[in-house]
């Protein structure tokens, strides 16, 4: 995996607000006395969120110092999870799987279909500011492949004219359809089920 290094320009300081350390202090007393790094994961997301969804260095601080932990422990975090954003992104986040599934199922597709309607490359965020489009790992909903996360929702059985229909329609600011594109139910097969159709009543 390649080193993901901080954005060049960081604001000079950080100050994690009031509500955020009160949510993160009530985390931390889940954990015994003196593990309170075990905490670094969802207190770096819930700063990456009230700081319009990246992580600046000062953050990342300022979290270390929360959790009374050495800065390069956040800095480990933080650079190895393509959850945490080190530069700022776009309004709306495409994060396509490339994973094995997904890459059998078309992935690459997808990819090639955002980076046209965006006219953007990988990491890149579009002259509008609304996207970001980046590939990741396995999200973990390899049997509807294809599929992308945009912010905090899947978007499976994908196209690549369904993909372009998503960001069309959020562009737009339109409700749009999360989870399976076709029709199928949740993680069913495609069309319903075809065995043990039928239930039958007081028999064996």
């Amino acid at each position: 995996m390649a080193v993901r290094e901080p954005a060049l320009e960081q604001p000079k300081e950080y100050k994690i607000s009031a509500a955020t350390v009160k949510k993160i202090k009530e985390i931390v007393k889940k954990y015994p006395d003196g593990r309170q790094r075990s905490a670094v994961m969802p207190a770096l997301d819930l700063v990456q969120r009230e700081a319009g969804g990246w992580l600046p260095v000062p953050a990342m601080n300022a979290v270390a110092e929360l959790l009374d932990i050495p800065y390069i422990k956040v800095y480990e975090v933080a650079s190895f999870y393509t959850m945490y954003n080190l530069e700022p992104v776009g309004e709306h986040l495409i994060q396509v799987c490339r994973t094995t599934p997904c890459w059998l199922r078309g992935s690459d597709n997808i990819t090639k279909a955002c980076k046209k309607k965006l006219g953007t490359e990988l990491g890149q965020t579009s002259k509008d500011g609304k996207f970001t489009v980046v590939e990741v790992e396995c999200l973990g909903a390899c049997v509807n492949a294809p599929m992308v996360q945009i912010n905090d929702d899947y978007f499976e059985d994908l196209t690549a004219e369904s993909m372009e229909k998503i960001i069309d329609d959020l562009a737009a600011g339109k409700k749009i359809k999360i989870g399976t594109q076709i029709d199928r139910k949740n993680a069913a097969p495609v069309g319903g089920a075809t065995t043990l159709t039928e239930v039958k009543k007081g028999g064996k």
